[in-house]
C-alpha cells in the first residue's frame, strides 16, 4: 500500500522502529534453523489503567497498515549488518531482505471494543523469526493508542453526552508522533474534535479552533483594516463599516452594563473586528486577554451585535483563566439580559467554551448540573495521561510448532497462559457484558442459554454462568498477509467505542472501580492453573509438565553445584 496513494500510510511505523534484541534473536533463530517454525504470540495487558475497570482497544488500524507494508529496505539491512557481529553469515542478511508478512495471520479485538486484563488484543501467528521481529512495533502501536483512547473515554464519561470535548494537546504531547496518535485516539475515545490539523488531514479527525491571546494583544486599536466594509449576510445591499457599527453598539452595551465606554480595551475590539471580518459566519471571541467583565465581554457583544444587524450570528466565546464555572454562569446571564434588552434571542444560546489545564477533577465541576459551559478544551490531561503514562502491554509467546509454551518466572503475575486460545464475552439479557472467558481454541464454543462452569481470575473456585448471549471477541483480521475485510473508518470505531461503553454496567464505569470486571477460564483450561485436575491428554497439562520438569531439573542441578564433593 503506497504512502503516496494513502495519506494515513505516511503515519505508519517502519520495521526498524524496534529493539535491537529483536534482531539478535532473529539471528539466533536463523542460525538454529528455526526461522520458519510456526509460532503464535499474544498481545495483552495485565491491569486496567487509571484504577478503573475497563480499557478500549485501539491501534489496530495502524498495526494492519504496518504489517501490510512491512519490508526491510537495503538501508535497513545495511544498518543491521553494522550493529550485528561482523562475522555474521551474509546469507542471514539475504534472508532479511526477503522478509514480509505474507505468512502472518492476525486475530484481534475490533478497534473501539472494550478490553480487559489477560484477554488478547492481538493474536499474531506466522514464521517464528518474523513474528518475533513484530513485537516492539506492535506494542508501540497498540499500547499508547489504547491508553489515550481509554483516558479520553473516562473524560467523556465524566463530561456526559451533551458537552463538546475538544482535544488541544499537540503542543504538550511527547513528540510529533505522540501528538498525532493522541489526537487520533482521543477522538476514538469520545472527544468531538481536535486542534491538530495533521490529524484532520491524515486521519479524518474533525478539527476545530479559534484564536489565541497573541492575536488579541497584537492589536493596539490604531490599526485600520484595508477593507473595513462587510456586506450583509443575505448578499444584498451596500457594505457596512463593521468597526464603526461596533463602536455604536459598544456605547449601548456599556450603558446597559454600567461601564464607561472607555473601559473596554480598544486593541481587543480591533482584534475582534478583524477576526469578524475574516469569519463573519463563525465569529468567536477570546474574552480574558485583559478583563472579562470590563473589556472582553462588552467588546464581544459590541462586535456580535454589529454582525447581527447584518444578518450574521456569532458562534461562541472562550475563557482560559479564572473561575471558569462561575464566569460562564455570569456570562450566560449577561447574554440573556442583552438578548431581552435588544431583541436578539439568538444571543442567549451562544456557545461558551473553556480551557486551562482541565483534568478529571476540574471536568467534574464543569460538567455538573446547571453548568453553562458548552465546550471544554483539554490538552495536557488527555495526551500525556498523567495518572498512568503506560498501559503496560506485553507480547508473549504461547505456542511453537503447535505446542503450547509458557513463561513461569519468579513473579506469579508475569506467568503466561500457554496455548492458542479463543475468547468470548458472555452477555446478559440486556446486552450488558457479564464476563470474558478464555479457553483453548479446540475447546467447545460456549452457547447462549446453556449453563457454563467458569473459573474467574483470582477466584477460589468455579462459578456458574448462564449467558443470554455469547459474543466471539477475536476476529480474523489478516490471513497470511491478506486483509480479510475492509478496515472500519475511525468514525465507525468511535461509534463502536461509545456503544460498548453504553452497555457497560455503572459499577465498571466508575473512575476508581472496586468492582473489577471478571475474566475467567473454562475447565479444563483456566487461569487458576494449580486448582484443577486436568485430563492426561490435555495440551495444557503437557505444557505444564514440561515447564515444571525443567524447573525441577534446574533446582536439582543448582543443589549439585553447591554440594560438597
Amino acid at each position: 500500500m503506497a504512502a503516496e496513494q494513502d495519506p494515513e500510510g505516511r503515519a505508519a511505523a517502519r520495521p526498524l522502529l524496534t529493539d535491537l534484541y529483536q534482531a539478535t534473536m532473529a539471528l539466533g533463530y536463523w542460525r538454529a534453523g528455526r526461522a520458519r517454525d510456526a509460532a503464535e504470540f499474544e498481545l495483552f495487558f495485565r491491569r486496567c489503567p487509571f484504577g478503573g475497570a475497563f480499557a478500549l482497544a485501539a491501534g489496530l488500524r495502524d498495526c494492519v497498515r504496518f504489517l501490510r507494508a512491512f519490508r526491510l529496505r537495503d538501508a535497513d539491512v545495511q544498518f543491521l549488518a553494522s550493529v550485528l557481529p561482523p562475522d555474521t553469515d551474509p546469507a542471514f542478511f539475504e534472508h532479511l531482505r526477503a522478509l514480509d508478512c505474507s505468512e502472518v495471520t492476525v486475530r484481534a479485538l475490533p478497534e473501539g471494543s472494550l478490553a480487559f486484563p489477560g484477554v488478547p488484543l492481538l493474536q499474531v501467528s506466522g514464521p517464528l523469526l518474523v513474528v518475533q521481529l513484530l513485537e516492539t512495533p506492535l506494542l508501540c502501536l497498540v499500547s499508547y493508542a489504547s491508553l489515550v483512547a481509554t483516558n479520553a473515554a473516562r473524560l467523556r464519561l465524566i463530561a456526559g453526552p451533551e458537552k463538546r470535548l475538544l482535544e488541544m494537546g499537540l503542543r504538550r504531547a511527547q513528540g510529533p508522533d505522540g501528538g498525532l496518535t493522541a489526537s487520533t485516539y482521543s477522538y476514538l475515545g469520545g472527544f468531538d474534535s481536535s486542534s491538530n490539523v495533521l490529524a484532520g488531514q491524515l486521519r479524518g479527525v474533525p478539527v476545530a479552533g479559534t484564536l489565541a491571546h497573541s492575536f488579541v494583544t497584537s492589536f493596539s486599536g490604531s490599526e485600520l483594516p484595508p477593507d473595513p466594509m462587510l456586506v450583509p449576510a443575505a448578499g444584498e445591499g451596500p457594505g457596512v463599516d463593521l468597526a464603526a457599527k461596533a463602536q455604536v453598539w459598544l456605547e449601548r452595551v456599556c450603558a446597559h452594563l454600567g461601564l464607561g465606554v472607555q473601559e473596554p480595551h480598544p486593541g481587543e475590539r480591533a482584534a475582534f473586528v478583524a477576526y469578524a471580518l475574516a469569519f463573519p459566519r463563525a465569529f468567536q471571541g477570546l474574552l480574558d486577554s485583559y478583563s472579562v467583565r470590563r473589556s472582553g465581554l462588552p467588546n464581544f457583544l459590541a462586535v456580535s451585535l454589529a454582525l447581527g444587524e447584518l444578518g450574521y450570528r456569532a458562534v461562541g466565546v472562550r475563557l482560559d483563566s479564572g473561575d471558569l464555572l462561575q464566569q460562564a454562569q455570569e456570562i450566560r446571564q449577561v447574554f440573556r439580559t442583552i438578548a431581552a434588552q435588544f431583541q436578539v434571542p439568538w444571543l442567549e444560546s451562544v456557545s461558551i467554551a473553556v480551557s486551562n489545564n482541565i483534568d478529571e477533577e476540574a471536568l467534574m465541576q464543569l460538567a455538573q448540573e446547571g453548568s453553562e459551559v458548552n465546550v471544554i478544551g483539554i490538552g495536557t490531561s488527555v495526551v500525556t495521561c498523567p495518572q498512568q503514562p503506560s498501559l503496560g502491554c506485553v507480547y508473549k509467546l504461547v505456542a511453537v510448532g503447535g505446542q503450547p509454551r509458557m513463561k513461569l518466572t519468579e513473579d506469579p503475575e508475569k506467568q503466561t497462559l500457554p496455548g492458542s486460545k479463543a475468547a468470548f464475552r458472555l452477555l446478559g439479557s440486556d446486552g450488558s457484558p457479564l464476563m470474558d472467558v478464555l479457553q483453548l481454541a479446540e475447546e467447545p464454543v460456549p452457547r447462549a442459554g446453556q449453563e457454563l462452569k467458569v473459573w474467574p481470575r483470582g477466584a477460589q473456585g468455579l462459578c456458574t454462568v448462564r449467558p443470554a448471549q455469547v459474543e466471539p471477541l477475536l476476529r480474523l483480521c489478516l490471513q497470511r498477509g491478506q486483509l480479510c475485510e475492509p478496515l472500519p473508518s475511525l468514525a465507525e470505531s468511535r461509534a463502536l467505542a461509545q456503544l460498548s461503553l453504553s452497555q457497560l454496567s455503572p459499577a465498571h464505569k466508575r473512575l476508581q472501580s472496586l468492582a473489577q470486571y471478571q475474566v475467567g477460564g473454562c475447565p479444563p483450561w483456566c487461569p487458576a492453573l494449580g486448582s484443577l485436575t486436568l485430563p492426561p491428554t490435555s495440551p495444557l497439562l503437557c505444557s505444564l509438565q514440561v515447564a515444571l520438569s525443567e524447573r525441577l531439573q534446574a533446582l536439582v542441578d543448582s543443589l549439585r553445584v553447591g554440594a560438597s564433593p
